[in-house]
């Protein structure tokens, strides 16, 4: 059952990012080009430290997302948004924490729980571009990505960090950006012109 779960989670995480990846293509979303590309450096680290720790649901959703997001910073290069600011500089240089810790403690459960906490901060400018201009995101991608979360969670072989941190923080981060884009996109719907 839980390898179905694995192929589940793969499913949502492959078409999860294909509005995402037409809405850039179309115009429709921008992506933050260095929020994409920390999430991808970031996802890379956290799936070596799963693999590393033979928790394999959990490395095989980390490789989806490096997969989708360096594809969405492909297509970013063109149709993104390339601003580059303080926080992009600092949670850009605090991606190689992860790491560094892992390096030096060799727990890869160091190295996620500092990947997933950098992953945060490098995606507040998500975050604020989700609340400010709610019509410039794809909310189905995010939608997709948490349901290949919670199966990927489902498939879990135990309860340890290095099992099921990254799915328990991608059902929280995507879902968060779920709700922010719903209620924002509903609230400009209704908004009186003026």
């Amino acid at each position: 059952m839980k390898n179905a779960f694995i192929v589940i989670s793969s499913f949502f995480a492959f078409i999860g990012t294909l509005p995402y990846m037409r809405d850039v293509y179309r115009k429709k979303s921008k992506p933050r080009e260095v929020s994409w590309f920390i999430w991808g450096l970031l996802a890379a680290i956290t799936g070596a430290a799963s693999l590393s720790d033979k928790q394999y649901a959990s490395a095989i959703l980390s490789l989806w997302v490096v997969i989708v997001t360096w594809t969405v910073v492909a297509l970013g290069l063109r149709y993104g948004d390339k601003s580059f600011k303080l926080l992009d500089g600092v949670t850009l240089a605090a991606s190689f924490i992860g790491l560094l810790l892992w390096w030096i403690f060799n727990s890869p459960a160091i190295a996620i729980i500092a990947s997933l906490t950098i992953d945060l901060v490098a995606s507040i400018p998500t975050y604020v571009h989700s609340w400010t201009r709610p019509n410039e995101e794809t909310t189905s991608a995010y939608f997709l990505g948490m349901l290949a979360s919670i199966f990927t969670l489902l498939a879990a072989k135990e309860v340890s960090v290095t099992a099921i941190a990254v799915p328990v923080y991608f059902i929280f981060a995507d879902g968060s950006l779920v709700t922010i884009l719903t209620m924002r996109s509903r609230r400009s719907k209704f908004a009186k012109p003026g």
